[in-house]
């Protein structure tokens, strides 16, 4: 907690007030820090405690202000498992999201398609994911004053919100696409093998994140959201060669779509 308490406090001689939601763009998606408007930016490397992010992609900034009306705080660029951090590192900003008195987590993503029905550049609505291949990110000894040391995972990604949800999206992209998303530890692709194995599994989309901070805003008692921007499909698919540069370029196609659903949504919820 005293590692805790040191961010926080840092945090709070910054910024003017409390954010309500917290919001993770994922690879390619950071444009929508440009829509908030009030901002206070901090770069992660002066915030004490906090990892650094290593991805092309992930500026690494904390963006507090306002956005449609909504006071929230973004992450402009987030920490994976890959990049060699404990499990606990990367989801160290969902507690201190809880601790500045967050109530929602919009978590989003750039993620392969497995369901052969998705289109690259899809946004997906997370209803559930699957998890199978990587550590907990609640091993080792409780945080009781987050939450309790069993928790229920059959409602992660709040129902509520997904009905909400929706219609925001029906009406901006024309398709209402929800499904289960994979987390893989990366950062190497996956094979034909295991996409077969995840689709046969019931896996819609894969990816390399948002599953560790889904699991610690729902042990932290957030509410939260998932939506994924499918920016390739899976290996076997389709003959082609995944590569990082794509993943954002095809993020980058969907971002006008993407910064209209997003702001919708804060309103909404």
């Amino acid at each position: 907690m005293e590692k805790f308490l040191e961010t926080i406090n840092y945090l709070k001689s910054k910024i003017t007030s409390k954010p309500k939601i917290a919001i993770i763009l994922g690879s390619g998606l950071g444009s929508l820090s440009e829509e908030i408007k009030e901002k206070i930016v901090i770069p992660y490397k002066d915030i004490p405690n906090f990892p650094i992010s290593t991805v092309e992609g992930h500026k690494g900034e904390l963006i507090f202000g306002n956005l449609n009306g909504v006071s929230v705080v973004a992450m402009n660029g987030r920490f994976h498992y890959y990049e060699g951090y404990d499990l606990k590192e990367t989801t160290y900003p969902i507690r201190i999201f809880k601790l500045l008195g967050v109530e929602t987590v919009i978590l989003t993503n750039a993620a392969g398609g497995i369901n052969l029905n998705f289109e690259k550049g899809d946004l997906m609505i997370i209803e559930d994911h699957l998890s199978f291949f990587a550590e907990s990110v609640l091993r080792g000894p409780n945080l009781a004053e987050f939450g309790e040391r069993f928790i229920d995972m059959s409602n992660v990604y709040t129902k509520e919100y997904i009905e909400i949800l929706k219609p925001i999206m029906k009406k901006i992209t024309g398709k209402a696409l929800t499904g289960v998303y994979a987390y893989m530890k990366g950062p190497t692709y996956e094979t034909k093998a295991e996409i077969k194995a995840l689709r046969t599994l019931g896996a819609d989309a894969v990816g390399m994140s948002t599953v560790p901070e889904a699991i610690v805003a729902r042990h932290s008692n957030l509410k939260c959201i998932g939506i994924t921007c499918i920016t390739n499909m899976a290996a076997g698919i389709k003959d082609e060669i995944l590569t990082h540069e794509d993943v954002k370029k095809t993020a980058s196609k969907v971002e006008e779509n993407f910064k209209k659903v997003i702001k919708e949504l804060v309103t909404k919820i």
